[in-house]
């Protein structure tokens, strides 16, 4: 599927909800979890601080290069899954980077439960990131 029937979906769909994302997110927070440990080993126990600082940095490279280079992260990528503009186009890096900064909103007050509400409670199922950039989560039809 490429861009062009994102086009259609992007347009008349709700966008993804909560279930498809949150096993999305379990995936790549695995994926992270294992570069994490790596560079755990790498730096040493030690270096806790410098490991810690680092894996955030990576962390939000790996959502913010994937989305803006493939559409999707990993764990997105495993379930079918696309970030897409509004208009069912693909992101670009300043969309990539504005939805994923706002991450931090979703991440560290409340581990996910603010952006849960708000895919529950918008029209189109998008969390902060989404609605600041304009994009949507989309499921290959």
């Amino acid at each position: 599927m490429d861009y062009q029937d994102y086009s259609q979906t992007a347009l008349e769909a709700k966008g993804t909800g909560v279930g498809r994302r949150f096993v999305a997110i379990l995936i790549d927070s695995i994926v992270f979890g294992i570069i994490y440990a790596i560079i755990n080993v790498l730096l040493g126990s030690k270096q806790l601080a410098l490991t810690g600082g680092i894996g955030g940095i990576i962390y939000f490279l790996y959502f913010i290069i994937l989305e803006a280079t493939t559409g999707a992260t990993l764990g997105k990528m495993a379930l079918g899954l696309r970030v897409v503009k509004l208009d069912g186009t693909p992101i670009r890096w300043p969309d990539s980077l504005i939805r994923n900064i706002l991450r931090i909103i979703d991440v560290l007050p409340t581990a996910y439960l603010v952006g849960a509400i708000l895919i529950w409670s918008t029209s189109r199922n998008q969390r902060l990131g989404d609605l600041a950039a304009r994009t949507l989560v989309v499921k290959k039809s």
